[in-house]
C-alpha cells in the first residue's frame, strides 16, 4: 500500500549506496545471499526469545533487499538476480513468523494462520506477475523490477512495520499475527479483483 508512495524518498539514497557498492565490486546476488542469511537468523533469534537481536536481523535484512537492487539497477538487472530477489523475501516472510511460533505454544496457531496468509498473497503476486510478462504487461510504480510488481494492501513496507512492532511487543505476536493475517487476506481479494478486470475484462 505504500511501497510506491516510498520509492521517491527510498531510491535516491539506496541508488547512490548501490552506485557506491558496485564500484567497490559488490555483486547484488551476493547482497541478496547475505540478506537470506540475515533473515533466517532473524527468525532463529525470535525462536530463542532474543527479540533485540531478532529486530536488528529483520532491519538489517529489508536494508539489503533495498541495496540489492540498486546495485543491480547501477550494473544490470538479471532473470536469476529477480528470482533470487523473491526467494529471498519469502524466505524471510517464512522465517520471521515460524520463529516467534517457536518461541511459545501460545504463538503457534497465529504464526500458522499468518504464514498460510503470505503462502495466498505470495501465489496472488506471483501468478499475477507471470500472466502480466505474458501479456507484456509493465509497470514501474515500485522502481524498476526483474518482473510485474502489483500493488497491495499488505506490501513490503508493511510487513516492516508489522514485523517490527512484533520484535518491540512481542506479547502482542497472536493479535498482531492474526490482524495482519487479514489484511494479507484481503490483498488477496484486491489482487484477484484487479486480476479480473486486467486480464478478462
Amino acid at each position: 500500500m505504500f511501497d510506491a508512495k516510498l520509492r521517491p524518498l527510498i531510491d535516491p539514497p539506496l541508488n547512490a549506496a548501490g552506485r557506491w557498492l558496485a564500484k567497490i565490486g559488490i555483486g547484488a546476488n551476493a547482497i541478496t545471499l547475505a540478506g537470506i542469511v540475515l533473515g533466517i537468523g532473524a527468525g532463529i533469534a525470535a525462536a530463542r526469545a532474543d527479540f533485540d537481536l531478532a529486530l536488528l536481523l529483520i532491519l538489517a535484512n529489508r536494508l539489503l533487499d533495498g541495496l540489492d537492487g540498486a546495485v543491480a539497477r547501477a550494473t544490470r538487472l538479471t532473470d536469476f538476480g529477480g528470482y533470487l530477489d523473491i526467494v529471498g523475501d519469502f524466505t524471510f516472510y517464512a522465517a520471521v513468523p515460524l520463529g516467534f511460533g517457536l518461541t511459545a505454544q501460545a504463538n503457534q496457531l497465529a504464526a500458522l494462520v499468518l504464514l498460510a496468509s503470505f503462502i495466498l498473497t505470495g501465489i496472488s503476486f506471483l501468478a499475477f506477475a507471470t500472466i502480466a510478462a505474458k501479456r507484456g504487461l509493465e509497470s514501474q510504480a515500485h522502481g524498476r523490477k526483474s518482473f510485474f510488481y502489483n500493488t497491495g494492501l499488505a506490501e513490503g513496507t508493511e510487513t516492516i512495520i508489522v514485523f517490527t512492532v512484533m520484535a518491540l511487543l512481542p506479547q502482542h505476536f497472536a493479535a498482531l499475527a492474526f490482524g495482519y493475517a487479514g489484511l494479507c487476506l484481503l490483498t488477496v481479494l484486491q489482487r484477484t479483483l484487479i486480476a479480473w478486470q486486467t486480464f478478462d475484462g
